[in-house]
């Protein structure tokens, strides 16, 4: 089967479409003055032209709304124009209401009566099966991602689509703006440390568009994996720019998942997100600053830790001594409703801002504290150190362990970086 990216918008000769139907509900522009019209903005413009005599299976969540908020599967629903058989949701479920590590369950959708299918951690015989039994041919993907290799919505999309190339049904996603922008950064996933928070190796903050991705997955892994391409079509956003931010898009923000409140909160995570791999350090989960609080129990951690982070006059960035008591303890039951101290990341300036050396610098420093312990997980005795799998090898956890500093440990990551930004070029839309 061919591989097509369908690129509404400007196409190869230059011709304009999905100008028809009724235009989305207008949204208050961007800081450059433009608003970025997403997949889905597109796609209704078009009334839904790209869908039309399918059975169509959506893979969504709460995420995936127009420009007035409203979702892509009641859009379809009410359209009268797209036969909608079934929708599939990721991680913390298809409306949002189940927090990490967690799913809504298979049922029935009330607003809209369609069946619902609990596809978080599914593997791709499980796809394979819910396609199936739906009867799908083609799957609508429309998620907003945040950026970053560890964050599991790019891996249901890279699942679901091994599964639809295998079963032959078309994949359709609907793109929408990386909301960090689209540069890349970071060390690059390992073979050996693939797992649910990075199954393919891609760099840690990938700096692409889920259409990106989904384009990058098909041509690199897709063969091997499924055997051949899915048939892909990526509907593109119109108007977004590799160096825009969310806030530059006008675009909505919908929660994600529940400990992704805001645009701050995407834009620390690349490098905030490494905390979950600290036994004795929360990132904050369950207060209204989560990733932008980090911080150990009281009686452990205290304001020398921020003071020597503003010390290093990291660029972009700034730290606030803060105290806290997390109200979700994650993987960390032992801090859950504790008073934890630490430090708040106050992005200053985000052209220079690096979320990741960020990130490594503030382990740098914590690893100083006598508690600081690595976490390790009692059911993966071959890869027990969850850093390994969020950075992809053992490499940044033993530079640390070994007193490496900020430099050395970036700097080691440098031509896999370089390497994974020329092989993703090919794939890039905008």
């Amino acid at each position: 089967m061919q591989r097509r990216d369908f690129l509404v918008g400007t196409g190869a000769l230059g011709v304009s479409v999905g100008a028809v139907g009724v235009d989305p509900a207008p949204a208050v522009a961007g800081s450059r003055g433009r608003r970025v019209r997403t997949g889905l903005d597109e796609l209704v413009s078009s009334g839904f032209a790209e869908l039309a005599g399918q059975r169509v299976g959506v893979v969504s969540n709460p995420t995936g709304v127009d420009a007035a908020y409203r979702h892509l599967v009641d859009l379809m629903h009410g359209s009268g124009q797209v036969r909608l058989v079934a929708a599939f949701g990721p991680e913390h479920g298809f409306r949002g209401s189940a927090q990490a590590g967690g799913s809504e369950g298979t049922g029935v959708d009330a607003r809209t009566g369609i069946p619902v299918y609990d596809a978080y951690g599914a593997t791709q015989a499980r796809w394979e099966t819910m396609f199936t039994e739906a009867g799908v041919d083609t799957v609508v993907f429309d998620i907003q991602d945040v950026g970053v290799r560890f964050y599991t919505y790019v891996w249901t999309m890279y699942t679901s689509m091994v599964a639809a190339a295998r079963v032959g049904i078309r994949y359709v996603v609907l793109d929408r703006p990386n909301p960090i922008g689209g540069r890349a950064y970071g060390p690059m996933m390992t073979t050996p440390y693939t797992s649910g928070v990075g199954l393919k190796e891609i760099i840690q903050q990938h700096g692409m568009t889920v259409g990106e991705l989904a384009r990058f997955f098909n041509a690199t892994f897709l063969p091997a994996e499924a055997g051949q391409p899915v048939d892909l079509h990526v509907v593109r956003c119109r108007h977004w720019k590799r160096d825009d931010l969310a806030a530059d898009t006008g675009v909505p923000w919908v929660m994600p998942s529940p400990n992704m409140p805001t645009v701050d909160t995407a834009l620390v995570y690349p490098g905030t997100g490494l905390f979950e791999g600290v036994a004795s350090i929360t990132e904050g989960r369950g207060t209204c600053r989560p990733f932008e609080l980090i911080g150990g129990l009281a009686t452990d951690f205290d304001h020398h830790w921020g003071d020597r982070l503003n010390a290093r006059n990291l660029p972009g960035v700034e730290f606030r001594e803060a105290y806290f008591s997390p109200t979700s303890a994650g993987q960390k039951p032992d801090l859950l409703n504790k008073l934890c101290a630490g430090v708040e990341v106050k992005v200053v300036d985000t052209a220079v801002y690096d979320p990741i050396r960020t990130g490594v610098a503030m382990l740098v420093e914590a690893h100083r504290y006598p508690a600081f312990a690595w976490r390790r997980d009692s059911w993966d005795a071959v890869r027990p150190y969850w850093i390994d799998k969020l950075t992809g090898s053992p490499r940044l956890r033993t530079q640390i362990d070994a007193g490496a500093d900020v430099d050395d440990i970036v700097g080691a990551w440098a031509d896999e970086l370089a390497t994974f930004d020329r092989h993703r070029r090919p794939y890039l839309l905008y």
